[in-house]
């Protein structure tokens, strides 16, 4: 029996809906020298996860949202926030188990969207990762200072010094930094990991000390700041709810997890373990501390710059100063490891399909890492960090981010109801593979059972989407259940197409303030019939159970779909829009320029080009079969 092969040149923009199979690139070598080291357990995942997500913002953003949203019900904000994180971090567990390579969300949305979006995906979150990692640089040197007395105490080639004339104020200490780190990443990703625990360690025993002392305190003085007229709303549910949506991105380190996955010694248990054991513990350090900080002074009088340490100054407690500059100097430290150290993997897993070139997907023979992608990454950030501030480019951050969950939800969806059913042969395979006269002798019988004679001969192989004849009443047979799989598979894909339009279209008119109220209110309500009629059909309609045999089985299943994704999907979206106007046209300029990039180079050197596909039911057979014939 023949394998139907479709071609993917019909259309002139086919190149951007390509998909590769899971493992496709690079994992499947047998060189053991040109892969990544598997090195990782829960423990490493669980310091690379909270190391990249506790960062100084919890020692600034307390007291910012308690002042302007939420007031004492901040720990409530972290919650509904932290509920809204581990929504995009199921879906993430999901894949990071069925398709544990590097590259993150690109590698997902790579195998279940097509090569166009991953590859805005994967722009996006090279941005996200060099800007991040540049702005938290920055803030290291103040914290250092403050450490050791103040700004005036530092050397003074590590201080800031403004350059007269351009009026650009330069960092050498965050560019210094920077290179320490890029070169500790360089050793090797176990040497590294375990220099990050142990920085990852200091944070949390400093805000482990801030709950202890902090609620010490607020038993002593009866927790004033929760004894107020005003109550425990004081800015109503809409507050703390405005609350939850700026402390989200709090929560937004855990992707660095899944870009480990490639070096994971268990990936199917470790990835799922990892990434929820680290959003736990952030979500609950998040709420203990801001229970403390909220209970010992009323909301109105925290310091906005410096909440946890003006808190215990209040009470008595000057000193507690100290402890806190050291936590958020090491949870600086620590976010910037974990800021540089999934970039490199991004890249590699680009260059490995053809997008960037090769020169990023090196790995070194002895440390087993991207060691040349590790320099460009931190040489990008370096430059960035000492040139620069870059406090006012953070929300392009967020866009990278958020690009990342929501494709990652899609693609959740996607495996469940419509696995891809076809899957890229290499070039070395994509030659007519003819069976040899002792082959044709052997499956003669089976020839001559389904009606044909043995003179006629087809090839395993066909380049173009031609069929092979069969007998009438299994030709029938045949035609008809194509003609109901493929109406099934592309009426569901539009499905979730509009689903995802009408969570567009609803976040869109609730947000935009400026419309018309009758526009407003009927776009609400065209997005909404959209949103709940795709939930209401995918909820009635089975999943494909060829997900059971899509990627690495014996992993985690995200529960509770498509109402999970769904939901991450609206959230996210939501989230994306309210960024402001000046986020967006900063970030449309750099995905412009990535699309340039794509169809200048990424189009025509990917791996995927000249990619012929065949039914991912029958690409082991295909495999076997030319094996045999080449033996």
């Amino acid at each position: 029996m023949g394998v139907r092969v479709d071609s993917q040149n019909s259309c002139p923009w086919s190149f951007v809906t390509r998909r590769k199979k899971v493992d496709s690139a690079g994992t499947t070598s047998n060189d053991s020298e040109n892969q990544l080291a598997k090195e990782l357990t829960v423990p490493h995942l669980m310091a690379i996860g909270v190391g990249a997500t506790v960062g100084a913002g919890v020692y600034v953003l307390v007291g910012t949202v308690a002042r302007e949203h939420a007031g004492p019900a901040l720990p409530l904000s972290f919650l509904v926030a932290g509920f809204a994180a581990a929504l995009s971090a199921l879906c993430y567990a999901e894949l990071a188990s069925r398709c544990p390579s590097a590259g993150s969300a690109y590698h997902y949305s790579y195998i279940c969207v097509g090569e166009g979006v991953a590859w805005l995906v994967g722009w996006a979150l090279i941005l996200e990762y060099t800007i991040g990692g540049a702005a938290v640089a920055r803030g290291i040197t103040p914290n250092m200072a403050a450490l050791i007395g103040g700004v005036d105490n530092l050397p003074s080639f590590l201080a800031s010094h403004r350059i007269p004339g351009i009026d650009i104020v330069v960092d050498p200490c965050a560019a210094i930094i920077v290179f320490i780190i890029t070169g500790l990443l360089c050793t090797g990703i176990k040497e590294s990991t375990m220099v990050q625990s142990v920085v990852t360690s200091v944070n949390i025993c400093a805000l482990i000390f801030v709950i202890v002392a902090g609620g010490y305190l607020g038993f002593k003085s009866g927790w004033v700041g929760y004894q107020l007229p005003t109550g425990y709303f004081p800015f109503g549910v809409d507050g703390m709810l405005a609350g939850s949506a700026t402390v989200f991105f709090a929560y937004i380190g855990f992707d660095a997890v899944a870009s480990t996955a490639e070096e994971v010694k268990n990936p199917q248990r470790d990835l799922p373990l990892g990434i929820g054991a680290s959003l736990f513990l952030c979500c609950g350090l998040y709420m203990m501390v801001s229970i403390v900080v909220v209970g010992l002074v009323p909301y109105y009088a925290i310091h906005s710059e410096t909440p946890i340490s003006s808190a215990f100054a209040d009470n008595g407690m000057q000193w507690a100063a100290y402890v806190v500059n050291a936590g958020a100097f090491t949870a600086l430290c620590s976010a910037l490891m974990g800021g540089i150290l999934p970039q490199p993997r991004i890249l590699m897993a680009m260059a490995r399909d053809g997008l960037l070139p090769q020169f990023f997907s090196d790995i070194n023979k002895r440390t087993q890492v991207p060691v040349k992608g590790t320099i460009a990454t931190g040489l990008g950030a370096a430059v960035l960090a000492f040139t620069m501030e870059v406090s006012e480019l953070a929300g392009m951050v967020s866009v990278g981010t958020l690009l990342a969950f929501t494709t990652v939800a899609i693609s959740v969806l996607i495996l469940r109801y419509i696995p891809p059913d076809v899957v890229p042969l290499p070039p070395s395979l994509q030659e007519p593979i003819e069976y040899s006269w002792s082959h044709s002798e052997t499956n003669e019988k089976d020839t001559e059972a389904n009606g044909a004679t043995s003179g006629n001969k087809k090839p395993l192989l066909v380049k173009e989407d031609v069929t092979i004849d069969y007998p009438f009443n299994c030709k029938y047979l045949a035609v008809e259940n194509y003609i109901h799989n493929g109406n099934r598979r592309k009426f569901i894909g539009w499905v979730i197409a509009f689903t995802c339009l009408g969570v567009f279209v609803l976040t869109f008119a609730a947000s935009n303030i400026t419309l018309l109220s009758s526009l407003r209110f009927a776009l609400c309500g065209i997005g909404g019939t959209l949103l709940l009629s795709g939930f209401v059909f995918l909820t009635c309609m089975e999943q494909d159970d060829a997900r059971h045999n899509f990627g690495h089985s014996g992993g985690f299943i995200c529960p509770f779909v498509p109402l999970l994704p769904i939901a991450c999907i609206l959230i996210n979206c939501y989230l994306l829009i309210n960024l402001g106007s000046d986020t967006w046209a900063r970030v449309s300029i750099w995905l412009a320029l990535g699309v340039i990039v794509y169809v200048l180079y990424g189009r025509t050197h990917s791996s995927l080009k000249d990619a012929v596909y065949v039914p991912a039911t029958h690409v082991d057979n295909t495999y076997q079969s030319s094996t045999s014939c080449l033996a």
